[in-house]
């Protein structure tokens, strides 16, 4: 695999800009971006890591760099490191990842009808 490192531009991100949005994601979170086709991802601070569906590049991006999405392709972005990122022209259908489902507690009653007390 080869790494892509993307030139770097410095600008200015106004947080008025609907088509805009400032996203903070702690070390190892995943965010998914359904249709990255026109798409833009700025690294504000931290590393991020950009993958796209059937895509073998590797994509890090470090503060100041950007990728633009151009095809229509599932995008996920993976913090390396507590990151801070600007996604510019998402679609609206851009979310997070569901989380993992909590795993029972052992100490957590079975529902047999019956109450505790």
């Amino acid at each position: 695999m080869s790494t892509d490192h993307p030139s770097s531009s410095a600008s200015s991100y106004p947080s008025s800009d609907a088509s805009r949005f400032h996203l903070s994601l702690p070390k190892r979170a995943v965010f998914a971006v359904p249709d990255g086709a026109g798409v833009g991802i700025a690294c504000r601070s931290g590393s991020v890591w950009v993958t796209l569906d059937r895509d073998l590049r590797d994509i890090v991006l470090a503060p100041g760099e950007r990728f633009e999405g151009t095809d229509h392709r599932r995008v996920l972005v993976s913090a390396l490191e507590a990151s801070c990122i600007t996604l510019s022209h998402a679609q609206a259908a851009a979310i997070a990842l569901p989380r993992r489902a909590r795993t029972r507690s052992p100490w957590r009653l079975l529902p047999h009808g019956l109450s505790p007390a």
